[in-house]
């Protein structure tokens, strides 16, 4: 039930924030909202506000906004028609649009600089296990030493060491460690190891054969430091996304690494037992996801509205009407689809224990 809370906890904030871009911007340029929904289906609990509605709904995977005038056959009033959606330039259909995955993603931004201000965990460069056989374990490191310098260059945290190692040559290196009250210095040729990265491509990179101790400490940044590296962070899970999403459509990531709701609450209530900072990373990656999914130009989702609209845009005339209706068929295949294998991958994994 724990897992469950905040998995609801953090797809309500994110489908709020997400409706909300879309809420702002609407107001903004004068487009009449008659609903504000938080959830799909039939109503729990709601409020009317002014002009528009604010909902609690019974299905909690979604929301929406209910613009005046949006959508096909909707008929409006005259006086309607001045705070009509369909109405405002295409110019700002495409804001109000865009606004809300957007917004996902100015939202992960500002929870990966919080992270970063509050303090990260970082694993420290101590030993953990020697692989017998391997260039370290050939020189003479052991188990509990902990690496210092890499060539000269001194490191400290186990992630900057790894890049080091990994980015290096199959050339002779030095590794300095202090074990005990004593500085070693020893000397090895680091060896090649072939795997599979997280897009599934074949890399090779050199390796020593050590394993860290695990050991953590946790670093904590300034504000500005704190915004230079959510700024990274924040960019390097984008890319990641959409280059994950490629290798899906390349089938270089298998299909059954998707997950679906059921995977989103184990690992929310994981990542809450580890800690805050580790739910609001989580919860920043899952806004970096929404967003970018909204964006892809697959009909039904926000993308697939803004490549109508950009299409008008070119066109000088909006998309034909059964086109836009075949579009939005095959992209709601599209999603049901993908919703099908999320709902069986995540019940494969309880059935397997994976």
């Amino acid at each position: 039930m724990t897992s469950i809370f905040f998995a609801i906890i953090a797809l309500g904030v994110l489908i709020f924030i997400h409706e909300l871009g879309h809420f702002l911007f609407a107001k903004a340029f004068g487009v009449g909202v008659e609903k504000f929904s938080l959830g799909f289906g039939p109503k729990i609990v709601g409020k009317k506000y002014g002009e528009t509605e604010y909902l609690l709904s019974a299905f909690p995977l979604g929301g929406y906004v209910k613009m005046v005038g949006e959508g096909d056959d909707v008929e409006i009033t005259e006086e309607q028609r001045t705070v009509s959606f369909s109405d405002k330039s295409v110019l700002r259909r495409i804001i109000i649009v865009a606004a809300g995955p957007i917004f996902n993603l100015l939202f992960a931004y500002f929870l990966f600089i919080v992270v970063f201000m509050i303090g990260v965990p970082a694993v420290t460069t101590k030993v953990g296990e020697v692989v017998p056989g391997k260039p370290a374990a050939q020189a003479g490191i052991l188990p509990g030493d902990l690496i210092t310098a890499v060539n000269g260059k001194p490191v400290d945290r186990w992630e900057d060491f790894a890049t080091v190692i990994s980015k290096g040559k199959i050339a002779p290196m030095q590794v300095t460690v202090v074990r005990g009250a004593t500085v070693m210095n020893y000397n090895m040729v680091p060896e090649p190891r072939t795997t599979k990265n997280l897009l599934g491509e074949t890399v090779t990179s050199p390796v020593i054969g050590v394993v860290a101790a695990g050991e953590t400490v946790t670093d904590h940044f300034t504000p500005l430091e704190a915004i230079k590296r959510g700024s990274e962070q924040c960019w390097n899970v984008i890319s990641l996304t959409f280059l994950s999403l490629v290798r899906l459509v390349e089938r270089a990531i298998p299909l059954d690494t998707i997950g679906g709701p059921i995977m989103i609450v184990k690992i929310a209530g994981q990542q809450a037992a580890a800690g805050g900072v580790n739910f609001l990373a989580f919860v920043a990656l899952l806004s970096v996801n929404l967003g970018v999914l909204n964006l892809l130009p697959v009909p039904i989702l926000d993308g697939g509205h803004l490549a109508f609209y950009i299409i008008e845009l070119i066109i000088g005339r909006p998309v034909g009407k059964r086109a836009r209706e075949i579009a939005q068929q095959v992209g709601l295949v599209l999603l049901v689809s993908l919703m099908i294998l999320a709902f069986y991958n995540d019940i494969a994994r309880i059935v397997t224990g994976k």
